[in-house]
């Protein structure tokens, strides 16, 4: 749960930020932007969700693997995207995108035993990313500091919005 609260911090922070400067990037647009940064971790569905149950449903073969990688979140993201008025879907495919690649490049510094991270670029290319082995997944520092900073830029933000 540490790794997925992760994921959705680091949006939150970045998109926050990027709200202070960019006027339509309001709270409810970095919340669509912090859901992107799930979908990565839509894979741990198969601990609920065995993968054949699946593929019986939808009558095709299917995997979860898939949806952890650039590709994946790129479906996804059109999926999603449909949801929304006709008017918002490059704002919301965008947004979903970045959220999901944020999560792939926080799993891409993780430690490794080949020192390699997952080929998160598929289908683009298989090739595996070497990794600089920062953090293992377990590691409690990483979500303390993503705590401490969503907190400080939550703090930061509402007095920002009060002097305006």
């Amino acid at each position: 749960m540490a790794d997925l609260l992760t994921h959705l911090l680091v949006p939150y922070v970045l998109l926050t930020v990027a709200s202070w400067r960019v006027d339509w990037l309001d709270q409810r647009w970095v919340v669509v932007g912090m859901g992107g940064a799930a979908i990565p971790d839509l894979i741990k569905v198969r601990i609920v969700v065995d993968e054949s149950t699946v593929e019986t449903l939808l009558g095709i073969p299917f995997a979860y693997g898939p949806l952890s990688t650039f590709g994946g979140i790129l479906l996804l993201a059109g999926i999603i995207t449909v949801a929304f008025e006709r008017r918002h879907w490059g704002r919301v495919f965008g947004l979903v995108t970045f959220g999901g690649l944020t999560s792939l490049l926080l799993d891409g510094m993780r430690v490794y035993a080949d020192g390699r991270a997952s080929a998160w670029l598929y289908p683009f290319t298989n090739w595996r990313p070497p990794t600089p082995s920062l953090y293992v997944s377990s590691d409690p520092t990483v979500l303390v500091v993503a705590v401490l900073a969503a907190g400080t830029v939550t703090l930061l933000d509402r007095r920002i919005r009060a002097r305006n």
